[in-house]
């Protein structure tokens, strides 16, 4: 086991104790020889000794061999991002191979589990072929499904559950969707107000007021998440289709969106100009497609979540409460790429290909993912 850290640990153990080994030795009930073998790495203690070499030492057997079965948030966070970055610069079978091997070595600690399931789907793009992306697909929904059936935090198990459920979708199984999805829940209401109540009561006006911003926010994300599925819907009627863009637009407009959550804007965006092409108005198509190209490579970068004038409490919350803090799902060279594949990969668009408008936004988001 090329993990097992037990020859330095028994070391450390016995330099702390001032135990030779021949003293450890003897209390084991094996050589002088044998100790140095393991202290050395040239061999490993009988499994039947482990139990009472960490009895010796007063430690648990997880902790004599070396072995941390749990990550730790910031250690999460860390290695999320290396390995975000690593898809970015380094072969896709080689990463890859890695997040597989790290979900076998924690594949009890449910928050990385979701974390590196999540990883994967956000970098299945990158696979080299169709049944590549099953695999990677069927591995993610394997992470979400072992969360949702094991981890007990609650928040955790329901995060699980959605991505299981999109695992599902994508993998073109939209009956267990429904199954492990209805029905709905239907709750009373959000506990936010009533959190926020309670804090003014105690005099905390400032934590009250963080309280309901974090409420606006997320039921605002809640929003700008059902409206492509809604807009999708609407294809079978240009009048209403037109209508719920509108009112999309004021939303996101009230709110800022462009420079509060400007990658969040960008897919429905992308949402928009197929509908409207489906519809059959290229013009319209165009036009949202060029305020596509103008947020892409305007200085949103480097891209992160973060408050503005109105959310001017929630930086903290994103640090403290969010797995991966303020920092997006993929590397940065990676997210101005798929931006621009968005556009020149996208078999929808194929009609717009020798627009000279749809070239020249190409143009601009690939100069973009070059930084000029």
């Amino acid at each position: 086991m090329k993990e097992m850290n037990l020859g330095r640990i028994l070391i450390e153990n016995r330099h702390k104790r001032g135990i030779t080994q021949d003293e450890l030795a003897a209390h084991i009930g094996v050589s002088k020889g044998a100790v140095s073998k393991w202290e050395t790495g040239s061999s490993l203690p009988d499994i039947s000794l482990l139990p009472q070499l960490a009895s010796y030492f007063d430690i648990s057997i997880d902790e004599l061999i070396g072995y941390q079965p749990q990550m730790e948030k910031e250690d999460i966070q860390k290695l999320y991002i290396r390995l975000s970055k690593d898809f970015s610069v380094l072969p896709f079978d080689e990463v890859l191979a890695e997040c597989l091997e790290i979900v076998k070595k924690y594949y009890s600690c449910y928050p990385l589990l979701f974390q590196l399931g999540s990883l994967l789907v956000n970098h299945i793009a990158q696979a080299s072929n169709p049944e590549q992306m099953t695999q990677i697909m069927e591995k993610a929904l394997e992470c979400f499904h072992r969360v949702r059936s094991e981890a007990d935090e609650p928040n955790l198990q329901k995060e699980a559950l959605l991505m299981e459920a999109f695992c599902l979708l994508q993998l073109q199984r939209p009956s267990e969707v429904i199954d492990i999805l209805e029905p709905v829940e239907m709750q009373a209401g959000s506990p936010e107000p009533l959190l926020a109540s309670a804090y003014r009561a105690t005099g905390n006006d400032k934590e009250a007021k963080k309280i309901l911003q974090i409420g606006i926010y997320k039921e605002m994300m809640t929003f700008f998440d059902l409206f492509p599925s809604y807009l999708n819907l609407c294809l079978n009627d240009a009048e209403q289709f037109e209508e719920a863009c509108q009112r999309f637009y004021q939303i996101a407009d009230t709110f800022q969106v462009k420079t509060l959550h400007p990658s969040i804007l960008l897919g429905v965006y992308i949402t928009i100009a197929q509908g409207w092409l489906a519809l059959g108005d290229i013009e319209q198509a165009l036009d949202i497609l060029t305020q596509y190209t103008d947020l892409a490579v305007s200085d949103i970068y480097p891209l992160h979540l973060h408050g503005d004038n109105f959310f001017n409490l929630l930086d903290e919350w994103f640090d403290s409460e969010l797995m991966l803090g303020a920092f997006p799902p993929r590397d940065e060279a990676l997210i101005r790429h798929s931006m621009t594949q968005a556009l020149s990969e996208n078999p929808v668009f194929l009609p717009l290909a020798e627009n000279p408008r749809f070239q020249a936004m190409i143009n601009r988001l690939r100069a973009n993912e070059e930084g000029k």
